[in-house]
């Protein structure tokens, strides 16, 4: 899947509002906008042994974080799957009509929400963790390799 901007997908008013009516949104709105940082550290917990980053971004000059990806070795994963960092970027950029600012997030998750005013895990109207778990699952990392040596970043079809 090419990289899409996390903007297309932001919440209303109402799933803002609603808890549930967000919950109930496809994964990939969900995971794009209003749980993406819960994917980004969902992807890095399930790869431990691999030096996983989490990265946000901001427009230029502000302090606070729309977009919240993982990161490893250029390739970016969020709710598009795993990308090449510098499409990401540049599809938000386009998207936002802006330029945008990088940050790499070196606090866990807890401090990451109280700061930039994002949800914790225990405050959806259920546990994402395991939805996001199950979405990170669909998409084959870019350390798996094809026959070919290609990197596959198709999802997968689960069973």
């Amino acid at each position: 899947m090419a990289a899409e901007a996390a903007g297309a997908f932001r919440r209303t008013a109402i799933e803002r509002s609603d808890q549930r009516v967000a919950w109930e949104r496809t994964d990939q709105a969900f995971f794009a906008a209003g749980a993406c940082h819960i994917l980004a550290w969902t992807c890095r917990e399930l790869y431990p042994e691999r030096s996983i980053e989490v990265v946000a971004v901001r427009p230029a000059a502000e302090l606070q974080v729309f977009h919240a990806y993982a990161l490893w070795n250029g390739w970016a994963f969020d709710h598009s799957g795993w990308n090449p960092e510098p499409q990401l970027l540049a599809v938000n950029a386009d998207f936002e009509g802006h330029p945008l600012e990088r940050v790499r997030i070196t606090v866990d998750l807890a401090q990451f929400c109280a700061e930039h005013h994002h949800r914790r895990p225990d405050q959806y109207w259920r546990d994402p963790l395991p939805r996001a778990r199950e979405y990170v699952g669909r998409y084959h990392p870019p350390w798996t390799q094809h026959p070919t040596g290609e990197n596959d970043l198709r999802a997968r079809v689960l069973p």
